[in-house]
């Protein structure tokens, strides 16, 4: 598992013809967790939107809904409470790159380069 960062963009979606505008509640390289009462089936892929605020423009991705958390959980009472954890899906190795990047600086901002030193690296 990739170590995570607590933040909390703007995510946006499409079901069906209807559009979501949820929150990102952490993100790691692999993929978010997304507070959501509604989340998709699991093994859902789907395109979404992050507003990243430092961003010229929204990150577009492509995810797969690996595991979920409905509002009647007992797990849902806790963090990270109802929703979707994501995994992002690449179209290729430098969308790959490009994102992991993207999301590792987003981690150094959130929790400093010191904390995500320890956290990736264990010391």
């Amino acid at each position: 598992m990739s170590p995570r960062a607590p933040i909390e963009l703007k995510v946006e979606y499409k079901r069906l013809n209807s559009f979501f505008a949820d929150y990102t509640r952490n993100i790691s390289k692999g993929g978010t967790f997304i507070r959501t009462d509604k989340p998709l089936p699991i093994g859902t892929e789907f395109r979404f939107v992050l507003q990243v605020p430092k961003l010229d423009a929204p990150l577009e991705l492509r995810g797969k809904v690996q595991w979920i958390v409905r509002p009647s959980d007992e797990a849902a009472s806790v963090d990270p409470g109802p929703g979707m954890g994501i995994g992002f899906v690449y179209d290729s190795e430098a969308d790959r790159e490009r994102v992991e990047a993207i999301v590792e600086n987003l981690m150094v901002e959130s929790l400093g380069p010191v904390l995500y030193k320890k956290l990736v690296t264990g010391r």
